[in-house]
């Protein structure tokens, strides 16, 4: 199961700048939500507020609600210690440059300081970040694709962000197995049966020898890491073909 830090989402913000379609911008909330994310920064929005916007939300309505609406980007990134730029091409000024993994991989790094924040900024749907936008920014961020058709939606921009920043800013917690690893012994043990059963039934032969096909079994049990029920399931079933004799 996944543990959440708040902080490394709180102190996240996503920033559209000069949005023309409401509809981005609700499904920009609904990307944001589904992955924690809750500080939605609209520059200049067009037809904003909308019901649109609040369709395209589908349930993600707080975030809509507590989105800051700008004048200008700088209004935006106050506060802010980190600024990633999105961007579908690279540019000839050769900022600082990332793919989205890297620069969430460095996102991560900045917001587990406590009240260290970051601003992801998105473009328009045509044009993209300005440079002279870009200039605000440390690093530029992209997301690789198919080279020969690349036309990522600005939603769905965030979203693929929204998804990796996720991934980086969470821990992975696996419950505690109740069951027991089978032991050496018990393991050593089944191969033996395993080895007699099969010579009951004859079938090794010269293309399938015995040492051979016992290798490969055992690597191939090696991967599974059986537990000792695991185990005893299939010892129960080789009884029922031939009952072992201890050699």
């Amino acid at each position: 199961m996944k543990k959440e830090t708040n902080y490394t989402f709180d102190n996240v913000r996503v920033v559209m700048v000069n949005t023309t379609e409401p509809g981005n911008i609700g499904a920009a909330a609904r990307a944001m939500k589904n992955m924690s994310l809750s500080r939605l920064y609209l520059v200049n929005p067009k037809g904003y507020p909308s019901a649109t916007a609040t369709a395209r939300a589908s349930g993600a309505d707080d975030v809509l609600s507590n989105a800051v609406v700008c004048e200008s980007l700088e209004e935006a990134l106050q506060g802010v210690h980190l600024v990633i730029g999105a961007s579908a091409r690279q540019r000839n000024i050769k900022w600082r440059q990332m793919d989205v993994v890297g620069a969430c991989s460095e996102i991560q790094k900045t917001v587990t300081v406590e009240n260290q924040k970051v601003a992801v900024i998105f473009g328009t749907e045509r044009a993209g970040l300005t440079n002279k936008e870009l200039d605000l920014c440390q690093i530029l961020m992209t997301i690789p694709g198919n080279p020969n058709y690349f036309s990522l939606n600005v939603a769905s921009a965030i979203q693929v962000f929204a998804y990796q920043n996720y991934v980086d800013n969470t821990t992975t917690e696996f419950e505690k197995s109740a069951n027991e690893l089978v032991d050496f012994d018990e393991l050593e043990s089944f191969y033996t049966h395993l080895a007699q059963v099969l010579e009951h039934i004859e079938y090794f032969e010269d293309k399938r020898p015995k040492a051979l096909l016992m290798r490969r079994l055992r690597r191939f049990f090696a991967r599974a890491e059986p537990e000792k029920e695991e185990v005893a399931i299939f010892r129960g079933i080789l009884r029922n073909i031939k009952p072992f004799k201890k050699p």
